[in-house]
């Protein structure tokens, strides 16, 4: 007896698909989150400003953008596979070679590399999920692969305490090699899905591979994919404002003592990895539109949440309530992306997308530092939840997630 569709087990590529996927976004973010910890102590050893330090981390985005791009582009046109494993052993090695800095400006170069590569990770990664599993459990599975980042940043928590206090910064930044093994892996056991394999047969869409054009060939796609790159944007501007400010607002603004920022963070980024398995199954089941609204509006409240904490435990329940809903969404986008667009230009439409987000939106710390000067913590929260607001709007005029349910016996 043939199983039910929803029972049937995970081929053995599908399987290598999810935890090479999952094994890449988190080396990512653990390269990301690495910069994060080491920056005070590149500050002092350097002697460099806080200005100069502030464009390492946007040098880095300005990388991603262009790594988004390119990347998508090649793996569009001669294979995911292949693409992927080039990203990560680009990041890696550009991470790994930190170690040997002695001035700023090779600082500068090696994190834009380091970004060249992981921007490219992305959207390579999200469009082999896409490829490889029926439509209905793409929302989940890459809400899986999402979760894997949120693992690496743990790590990399981790892995900060442990090392820099023993061995210095530089040496936290030679784990970076770690990534080149995950390639090895990648070549022996992942395949290209039989989608992109006919669509290298099909001519008229082999002509369309490559081109970025392809994103806005009507003035419908072209507003679809811009409306799409400003969720993003309020996606990662979220995310930003979440991790790089918050607990400095509760110490400054409520006078509230948080023991070691690495606990509040552990504790965001459970809320975050439940949010993320909870979005990606009532995106399947609902469809994009319920999904999105859902989080996005309750990310507008919540985002209150955190001015009501009086303890630490009560900051703790806020940030990770605020975490399930606003990070709850990130794998979603990969989702819906790769829905939108065909398979000729799926890779270059979930990279330029996704790290255009990524470019703008991470300038939201400069904002939210400018408000914490200036104003009140309710403006800071009020700012935050009118720009989620905002994306709930836009959502709601993109025409095709209209038409985006969920079809029985899709692939």
């Amino acid at each position: 007896m043939q199983q039910p569709v929803s029972h049937q087990p995970l081929t053995t590529n599908q399987k290598w698909t999810i935890a090479s996927t999952s094994a890449g976004f988190a080396l990512e973010n653990m390269d990301v989150m690495f910069l994060s910890f080491a920056l005070s102590s590149i500050i002092a050893q350097l002697h460099i400003n806080g200005s100069q330090a502030g464009l390492i981390s946007s040098i880095t985005n300005l990388g991603m953008l262009a790594g988004g791009a390119f990347f998508g582009l090649i793996a569009d046109k001669f294979g995911r596979v292949r693409t992927f494993s080039y990203t990560i052993f680009i990041f890696a090695l550009a991470t790994a070679g930190m170690y040997f800095v002695q001035n700023l400006t090779w600082i500068y170069i090696l994190r834009f590399i380091t970004g060249i590569g992981a921007g490219g990770e992305y959207g390579v990664g999200i469009t082999l999920i896409a490829e490889n599993f029926a439509h209905r459990k793409i929302g989940k599975m890459t809400s899986i692969a999402a979760i894997g980042g949120q693992i690496g940043s743990i790590l990399a928590a981790i892995g900060a305490s442990l090392i820099i206090p023993a061995w210095g910064w530089r040496t936290l930044f030679i784990c970076g090699v770690i990534p080149v093994l995950l390639t090895y892996f990648i070549r022996r056991h992942l395949h290209e899905s039989a989608e992109f394999l006919a669509a290298q047969h099909n001519q008229a869409a082999v002509q369309k591979q490559g081109h970025i054009s392809e994103l806005f060939k009507t003035p419908r796609l072209t507003y679809q994919t811009l409306a799409l790159a400003f969720m993003v944007v309020v996606q990662i501007a979220g995310y930003f404002g979440l991790m790089n400010w918050l607990p400095s607002i509760m110490q400054r603004k409520l006078g509230l003592s948080v023991s070691g920022s690495s606990v509040w963070m552990i504790a965001t980024i459970i809320g975050m990895s439940i949010g993320m398995l909870t979005f990606g199954s009532i995106l399947d089941y609902f469809g994009p539109r319920k999904a999105f609204g859902m989080f996005l509006i309750a990310s507008a409240i919540s985002v209150f949440g955190i001015t009501l904490a009086f303890n630490e435990a009560t900051l703790l329940i806020a940030g990770a309530i605020l975490g399930f809903f606003s990070n709850g969404m990130f794998g979603g986008y990969g989702a819906i992306i790769s829905r939108l667009y065909p398979t000729e230009i799926r890779s270059t439409a979930n990279n330029v997308i996704v790290n255009v987000g990524r470019a703008i939106g991470g300038f939201s710390s400069v904002v939210i530092g400018f408000l914490m000067d200036h104003y009140t913590l309710i403006v800071v929260m009020t700012f935050l939840a009118i720009l989620y607001l905002l994306s709930f709007l836009v959502m709601l005029t993109i025409p095709a997630l209209k038409h985006l349910g969920i079809v029985n016996g899709d692939r």
